[in-house]
């Protein structure tokens, strides 16, 4: 069972990295080099999250960003924390690597396709689709969707994915599409449509929390960035995350004014 176990001051070469644990998207080196300069300064205040498989046998779960700052500052600075704070927990192999990518999916620049491996392995270890969905607090029917159709992408259309060049919305279309196609068709008709143009996403109203995380990001990779705007941009703000009665004008207007608050689903 999934568990933190304990609190604990570890040596930091005690600390590996399995390979089935991993930070899900290529690191960011700014906010490594900003981490490194807060991290200096000020300590880590986040523990990393290990698991402890074997006894005294750490893997990294969580925290890689932080984690290759500080082998930056060990670097440059020979003899700097060679002890760091850790989350010590303990859970099945299953379990852990569902926690590895629930740390990564706080992030605000998570896709649909860093789930897909995750959530097909955790199906497959006969999780039911209500415990997948409750641990990643999404629906049953999101997961059902990955379930049925994450298997079916291809690498073109994983890659659009990835990029946000293709919404999940618009690629369960085409994968129903080509469910219904004669046998033998399925590709064709795959890659006729991806090969459409798309049609210009539509404005959404922006979910509060959703909203924090991705202003918290902003804040922590880019602290001095500042916005210019108006007193008709910050009410639109406000009647956006209210969530109603939003207008198109008022949506488009956010999203010129604040666009660190958007992301491209």
């Amino acid at each position: 069972m999934l568990a933190t176990k304990r609190y604990e001051y570890l040596p930091i070469e005690q600390i590996e990295f399995h390979h089935t644990l991993t930070n899900h998207r290529d690191l960011d080196r700014a906010k490594v080099a900003h981490l490194e300069k807060d991290i200096l300064s000020n300590g880590l205040f986040e523990p990393l999250v290990v698991w402890e498989r074997n006894s005294r046998e750490y893997y990294l779960v969580g925290g890689f960003h932080r984690m290759e700052a500080i082998q930056g500052i060990r670097r440059a600075n020979p003899g700097y924390f060679d002890r760091v704070d850790v989350r010590v927990v303990t859970g099945d192999p299953d379990e852990i690597k569902a926690l590895n990518l629930k740390l990564n999916s706080d992030r605000v620049d998570t896709r649909i396709t860093d789930y897909f491996q995750t959530v097909i392995y955790l199906n497959n270890a006969n999780w039911s689709k209500e415990r997948i969905a409750e641990f990643f607090d999404k629906s049953v029917s999101w997961i059902e969707d990955i379930v049925r159709f994450a298997p079916l992408t291809t690498e073109a259309m994983r890659d659009k994915l990835a990029s946000g060049e293709l919404s999940w919305n618009r690629a369960r279309e085409i994968l129903r599409k080509a469910l219904n196609a004669p046998p033998g068709n399925e590709k064709q008709i795959i890659e006729q449509e991806l090969a459409r143009p798309a049609a210009p996403a539509a404005a959404k109203p922006l979910p509060f929390q959703a909203t924090l995380k991705r202003l918290s990001a902003s804040i922590e990779t880019a602290p001095k960035q500042t916005f210019k705007v108006t007193g008709q941009d910050l009410y639109a703000l406000l009647v956006t995350l209210r969530g109603k009665n939003v207008s198109p004008e008022d949506l488009e207007r956010v999203r010129k004014a604040f666009p660190v608050l958007w992301d491209r689903d």
